[in-house]
């Protein structure tokens, strides 16, 4: 199998299952947010030195496959990716709100923002929150246009990026908070 098809040439892509769309339609927007999140996960995972944040980064990234499988079917076609893959479902959310109970167990917040880039690893998690974001933010759009069959999609990239955040926190809990919050000596907290 070649990594090109040349079917896409002409500004359309395959659905899963059946039917083809404009690669300018809204749900290519959103699994396009989706695939962009996912890449930025994958490079956190690769800079970050925590174990537990690995893990937990890897298995969201396979979830991510499961969001982009929902937003590329057709809801005519839903029940046929129910009985062939895995869907998003209230389970998965709830493993990412006790997995983020989990880590606000074992970090302090300080009482002010905190500035991104404290280290490499929480830099590439806070990118890939904010992507995640913008994947939710498209996924809405695409939802106000076509109906998304399954709720749980947005409520699983929601959960997902608050879930970015507590990673990132925890990947550099042992810093001092001057160096998180980006504050410079002698500054008030």
């Amino acid at each position: 199998m070649k990594v090109y098809t040349r079917k896409g040439d002409e500004g359309e892509t395959g659905l899963l299952f059946a039917g083809r769309s404009s690669k300018a339609d809204a749900r290519f927007d959103a699994m396009g947010a989706v695939d962009t999140a996912l890449s930025a996960m994958g490079l956190a995972r690769a800079l970050c030195a925590n174990e537990r944040v690995k893990e937990v980064l890897l298995q969201a990234q396979h979830d991510m496959f499961t969001v982009a499988s929902e937003l590329a079917t057709d809801p005519t076609h839903y029940d046929e990716l129910e009985k062939r893959f895995p869907v998003v479902t209230a389970k998965m959310v709830e493993r990412l709100e006790a997995t983020i109970d989990e880590i606000d167990k074992q970090i302090d917040l300080p009482h002010s923002f905190i500035v991104p880039g404290a280290s490499a690893a929480s830099g590439a998690l806070d990118l890939a929150r904010g992507l995640v974001r913008d994947a939710e933010r498209r996924t809405v759009a695409f939802n106000s246009a076509t109906k998304l069959p399954n709720g749980e999609v947005l409520r699983y990239l929601n959960r997902l990026s608050d879930l970015l955040f507590m990673l990132a926190r925890l990947e550099d809990k042992d810093l001092p908070f001057e160096i998180t919050t980006g504050k410079m000596r002698g500054e008030s907290p």
